[in-house]
């Protein structure tokens, strides 16, 4: 009876290993999942390596709720001479010469109940890191943050912000 008792709680113990590692895989999956976008965009060579500050091309992040995405014509800026024979820059030209605009794929979307402002968190001197990851290393940027509650209140909390729900739940 010891015996059996003994590998049935084996058999849970590693049961129960497999069960938590596989939920942690696909969790993990889901929130560092990329988006596939119209058009390459590398922001390790642009945050990182030209080291252009997020608000050169997210012009709204600090007087809006949104961050914003820049227009073609603020992209058009630069690579009306810069890389003008690589691939992804004649995509982005051709959009621009049309006049139609570029379907970009949304890889964060926080539910419509709740209310969140880039400007406060710009405000509050959080650097966009804290919830984006560092995009100045991503060809491709990804999720790196779960942007959930529980995520969202510990942040909080570490930094002494307000922790009421009708912070965040408009």
């Amino acid at each position: 009876m010891y015996r059996l008792l003994l590998n049935l709680g084996i058999v849970g113990y590693f049961g129960l290993f497999l069960l938590v590692t596989g939920g942690l895989a696909a969790y993990w999956a889901i929130y560092q999942q990329t988006a596939e976008q119209p058009i390459a965009f590398p922001h390790r060579v642009h945050a990182g390596q030209l080291q252009l500050p997020c608000n050169f091309c997210h012009r709204y992040v600090e007087q809006a709720r949104q961050a914003g995405i820049p227009s073609l014509s603020r992209c058009m800026d630069c690579h009306r001479s810069i890389a003008t024979e690589r691939s992804e820059i004649k995509k982005l030209t051709r959009y621009f010469e049309a006049g139609q605009p570029v379907y970009w794929e949304r890889l964060h979307q926080l539910p419509d109940f709740i209310y969140f402002s880039h400007k406060r968190h710009i405000k509050g001197e959080i650097p966009c890191a804290a919830c984006h990851g560092e995009v100045t290393r991503m060809e491709v940027v990804r999720r790196v943050r779960s942007l959930e509650m529980g995520w969202c209140l510990a942040c909080h909390r570490e930094r002494g912000a307000a922790t009421d729900c009708t912070t965040c739940h408009k």
